[in-house]
């Protein structure tokens, strides 16, 4: 079964999920989404073709909300909080040290597709300034320092090690 074949087979077990229901096509692309860190185009025709829906409907809603993305995210995405109070608080030296730290810059993958960095305009915790958020886990208070800790501990999690 070539790659193709495969995204539109997993692509019709998510989509027979919510039985075909257009009203769903926001949680189907995030369950696609979950599944393989991006909506690839292949996933997205097939979610147009398995719903009967026009192809540009898809795109809109993929494109319409910044929580999806079109192009392949590393395993572990870094939100860096832009809001007011992470900006006051110094969350733009985060997201220049994680750039510098990961050699990509803001919106790109490491070459490994290890990590992403995402810049977000607000993640709620505006009391906990300036914060990071790493999978479900949110970072606060943090200075330029800490970044290369945290980053490790990701690292560590990829290999099956315990966080240091």
């Amino acid at each position: 079964m070539n790659s193709e074949n495969g995204v539109q087979v997993k692509v019709k077990e998510i989509v027979d999920r919510y039985g075909r229901d257009k009203s769903a096509l926001i949680a189907i692309l995030q369950d696609v989404q979950d599944e393989y860190r991006y909506l690839p185009k292949e996933a997205l025709v097939s979610i147009q073709q398995q719903m009967n829906i026009p192809l540009s409907r898809v795109y809109e809603v993929a494109t319409f909300y910044d929580a999806f993305s079109l192009k392949p995210r590393g395993r572990f995405v870094v939100e860096v909080c832009t809001g007011t109070a992470c900006h006051v608080q110094g969350g733009i030296n985060l997201l220049e040290a994680l750039e510098r730290d990961l050699h990509i810059k803001c919106g790109e993958t490491t070459e490994d597709g290890d990590f992403s960095i995402e810049r977000v305009g607000c993640l709620g915790c505006c009391s906990l300034a300036p914060v990071i958020r790493v999978e479900e886990d949110v970072h606060p208070y943090l200075a330029q320092d800490e970044i290369p800790r945290i980053l490790r501990t990701y690292m560590a999690k990829k290999h099956g090690r315990k966080r240091e």
